[in-house]
This record gives structure tokens, C-alpha cells and sequence, in this order.
């Protein structure tokens, strides 16, 4: 199975991009995301690489990023999503943006995907919410942790009360579980929640 190409690009479609790997050209299916990060015919690109491999057709699937590489095989594993629909998510969200959805439980950040209604958006964030990878980052793990807790509806009341003191600040809820998370490890999990807004103001305005 091929992982990663390292070459030059020869030439970039709407849907894909061909690679020049020692003069043998690969065929690579990009989302938009990735499109739109490659640098143009002829300079040197890398893209690491899904092969989906079926009885009528092998084909390759190109990604910036091995983290967006993970998401798309793990959203295959959820029913009713295949590659398309896969891409399509991968292509409208980042690595980051999809892990908190998916901790926040919130299916309408997923159904913006092209080809993503209501239903799979709801079986997506279902089914991936013990699974999902953490995006990377400094506090990432923190991070994810709190909003998983808060989607799940187990966070305690002074972290749950500072989200929605911030979240009504106008901030958005993943902007505020963030923040909060940065605060719970600055001051710790016993830190009031006055405390918590103050801290996640602070982390805001960095």
C-alpha cells in the first residue's frame, strides 16, 4: 500500500492533483483543503496517502496533513459514510475543528459538509465520541478532554457554568471550552468558576 508520495506535482484538477514520483505520475484525490495548500505545477509537494483499494479500482487519496489522513479513515468507520462523504468533511473541517465537534456533540459543525445531512452529522458525532483523536496542540489533550466531558454532560458546574458565561460573552463554544480548558490548567479542577471566566478571559485575549 503506498502511505506518502514525495514528488513534484505535474498537474492539479478540481478533484485531484497528479504527483511525479521519479517520472512515474500518481493520481491522487484531494478535498479542496489540500488543493488549496499546493504550491502549483512543478514544485515539490508531499501528501500522505489512503489507498482504498475495491474490485473495480484502486485509488488514491491525498492529504496536507497525516492527521487528516486519520479522520478520514476514521470516519469510514461510521455507517453510511464512505470516502466521498468522507472528503467532504475533511475538505470543509479542520483536524481540530472535527475533534471538538465531535466532543462538543455538535452535529450541525458537521452537517456544513457538502453531502453531510442531519442524520450521518448525528451518527458521526455518536459514534466517534470515545474515538476521535485529540487535535495537536499545546493543552490539546486538556482540551478535548473538557469539551468531551461537556458534550457528554459530566463536566462539573464551575467548568460548565465559565463555557456558558463565555459562550454568552459571545464567543463561540469552542472558543470558550478552549479557553476554559486553559484555565482548569492553570488554576486546577477545584478553581471556582469565577475564577475559570477570569483565567479564560485572559487565554482569550492572548
Amino acid at each position: 500500500m503506498i502511505g506518502k508520495l514525495k514528488g513534484t506535482i505535474d498537474e492539479i484538477g478540481e478533484d485531484h492533483v497528479v504527483v511525479d514520483v521519479h517520472g512515474v505520475g500518481y493520481v491522487a484525490y484531494c478535498g479542496t483543503r489540500t488543493l488549496s495548500v499546493l504550491a502549483g505545477v512543478g514544485e515539490a509537494v508531499i501528501l500522505f496517502i489512503e489507498t482504498v483499494v475495491r474490485e473495480d479500482m484502486i485509488r488514491l487519496y491525498g492529504f496536507a496533513t497525516a492527521s487528516e489522513r486519520d479522520w478520514f479513515r476514521l470516519l469510514q468507520t461510521v455507517q453510511g459514510v464512505g470516502a466521498k462523504v468522507a472528503l467532504a468533511v475533511i475538505a470543509t473541517l479542520s483536524p481540530g475543528d472535527l475533534a471538538s465537534a465531535v466532543a462538543l456533540q455538535d452535529k450541525a459543525m458537521i452537517a456544513r459538509a457538502p453531502g453531510v445531512g442531519p442524520k450521518v452529522a448525528q451518527r458521526i458525532v455518536a459514534e466517534l465520541k470515545d474515538r476521535a483523536p485529540a487535535f495537536s496542540g499545546a493543552g490539546a489533550e486538556e482540551s478535548f478532554g473538557l469539551k468531551r466531558d461537556l458534550g457528554g454532560g459530566t463536566a462539573s458546574a464551575p467548568i460548565s457554568d465559565a463555557v456558558s458565561a463565555l459562550t454568552n460573552l459571545g464567543y463561540a463554544r469552542d472558543q470558550a471550552a478552549t479557553a476554559v480548558a486553559a484555565a482548569v490548567k492553570e488554576a486546577g479542577k477545584g478553581a471556582d468558576s469565577a475564577r475559570l471566566i477570569r483565567l479564560g478571559l485572559k487565554a482569550l485575549s492572548r
